[in-house]
């Protein structure tokens, strides 16, 4: 491997159907590559051949549910874990030459079959309790991402690449402490500043793998509540900035099977567009209301530190992909020097911050987001959040009006349905909320019937038009209504973000396609897939 001790540091996090479907691409080419000029840190999801509800996650789940709620025997269980063991054992056949990296082969298939038998022992006990702790889900899950890990890690030692697994399942107990209460409260107080928290125990774990690859879990730890209850699905990508933030890196990577971040969803508008950078402002917005950019925690975490994030596509690494810069500079002097300073810069050499903004004045005022041209005064892009429920609630005039506000928030928060928009008036109130579980709505709407007259309008869609200028476009909502009343699109509510960069509104999940193509080919004013093509057919035509 070549030497990378004085080589500022590289996070690429991969994703777990990246991982199922092209990790040869993945530990032959692209990881390869990077080392020859960084030090390059691996982070990983837990695998999926095809997709994430038939990916190991979901089956942990599938394992945690039989533990918890089968009375009978425990066969299916044994099932669920078997498919993991047989599936991961195959894939540690397919990423490693049996016939030169044997021993490598073998070693990887007797520790998968540790780890799987451990966690058998483990639901087996779970089963005879008939019950599951947060804390105990966590370790079951973290199984996936330690089972993704010791693939990547052999198939790389398998390329003459020394590289070691990194379990990062007790790094918040070593920053916090065991107390469940204390954590709890640490969390919830300020949660971004709780995770900043574990980034020293993080980098202590990192800097014991010198000479070699880490190759980390993206699973990190018991979190209070357990980690998906706390974070998301997407915690793998927190992981990743964590563990950006803990080693200083000089970019995260977050490699997917796209290009980057469209203008809008290339699966449903062919005429979107990639864009080649975007503030994280804008992206956090874009991930609330339905894109798959990346979790906002992760967002909060990279610009408290002024780490750039560069979403890549593992078919296609030779693109740039789409880059987002911090926005705002580090709360420290220096990237980095909230840890421990001196343990960094024996790994790598200190980025220059001031290069480091000169590229990303550089490279935003070259895309219309500076200087003096500014001339992105077109929104950035639109995204769709589905699976909408609008909720509306007219007072019976009993209460106050901040006593009415307050008595439907508390009725949510009881039955744990989450408020995406809202649009009020003293007695008046619409909220459009996202559920899985509909019978939520429906008693939360029941109790709300003492507050007065409740109606549930059911299959809608948030369309949200997301852009960095619109604070300053003077006319721009009338403009998208316009497009929208044009096309004979109903709207159901109307919410602008405190953050003025977005404009969101409901409209029938029928009418969602509809409602995005028209925004993105007439105010976005990019042309459709059809007149793009026909801008290229020279006449004359024939009719």
């Amino acid at each position: 491997m070549p030497e990378t001790l004085t080589n500022q540091w590289i996070v690429q996090k991969y994703g777990g159907t990246s991982l199922g479907k092209l990790l040869h691409t993945i530990t032959g080419s692209i990881v390869p590559e990077y080392l020859t000029s960084y030090s390059v840190a691996v982070v990983c999801s837990a695998r999926s051949s095809t997709s994430k509800s038939q990916g190991t996650t979901s089956l942990l789940l599938d394992a945690i549910r039989l533990a918890t709620s089968s009375e009978t025997d425990t066969v299916a269980l044994d099932e669920v874990i078997d498919a993991i063991k047989k599936e991961h054992l195959q894939a540690a056949q397919d990423a490693i030459d049996t016939q030169t990296d044997a021993e490598i082969l073998q070693d990887l298939q007797l520790a998968i079959k540790k780890d799987c038998e451990q966690l058998r022992s483990f639901l087996k006990a779970t089963w005879t309790l008939g019950e599951i702790s947060d804390r105990t889900q966590d370790k079951v899950l973290a199984v996936g991402e330690t089972l993704s890990c010791r693939i990547v890690a052999g198939s790389l030692r398998g390329r003459g690449f020394p590289a070691q697994v990194v379990i990062l399942d007790g790094i918040v107990q070593q920053a916090y402490g065991r107390d469940h209460r204390h954590l709890m409260r640490e969390f919830k107080s300020h949660p971004a500043q709780f995770l900043q928290g574990l980034t020293q125990s993080i980098q202590q774990k990192l800097l014991q793998c010198e000479g070699t690859v880490p190759v980390i879990t993206g699973f990190f730890g018991a979190m209070p509540d357990s980690l998906i209850n706390s974070v998301g699905r997407g915690y793998s990508d927190l992981c990743a900035a964590l563990c950006a933030v803990a080693m200083n890196a000089k970019e995260l990577q977050i490699w997917k099977e796209v290009d980057g971040i469209f203008t809008a969803d290339p699966r449903k508008i062919k005429s979107a567009r990639l864009l080649a950078t975007i503030t994280s402002e804008e992206a956090a917005e874009l991930t609330y209301y339905g894109s798959e950019v990346i979790h906002p925690l992760t967002i909060e975490q990279l610009d408290a530190s002024a780490i750039p994030l560069r979403l890549k596509n593992v078919t296609n690494p030779a693109g740039s992909g789409t880059i987002i810069y911090p926005s705002r500079q580090s709360s420290t002097s220096s990237r980095g020097t909230t840890l421990d300073s001196k343990a960094i810069l024996h790994t790598q050499v200190a980025p220059d911050f001031s290069t480091f903004m000169d590229a990303k004045s550089t490279f935003m005022t070259a895309n219309g987001y500076y200087g003096e041209a500014n001339y992105r005064r077109t929104p950035t892009a639109v995204t769709v959040k589905e699976g909408i429920t609008v909720l509306n609630i007219r007072s019976n005039g009993m209460s106050r009006p901040q006593a009415f506000l307050a008595s439907v928030g508390a009725i949510l928060e009881r039955h744990d349905i989450t408020i995406d928009l809202i649009s009020s008036s003293q007695q008046m109130l619409s909220l459009a909320v996202c559920c899985t579980k509909p019978e939520r709505v429906k008693d939360a709407t029941a109790e709300m019937s003492e507050l007065g007259y409740t109606s549930i309008v059911e299959c809608m869609s948030i369309v949200t038009v997301v852009g960095h200028k619109m604070r300053n476009m003077v006319g721009i909502s009338g403009e998208i209504f316009n497009a929208l009343a044009s096309a004979r699109v109903n709207i159901y509510l109307i919410s602008q973000g405190a953050s003025e960069i977005n404009i969101s509104f409901v409209v029938k999940a029928q009418d969602a396609l509809l409602a995005t193509e028209v925004i993105h080919t007439n105010v976005m004013r990019i042309p459709l897939h059809s007149e793009q093509e026909n801008s290229f057919i020279k006449g004359p035509w024939l009719y």
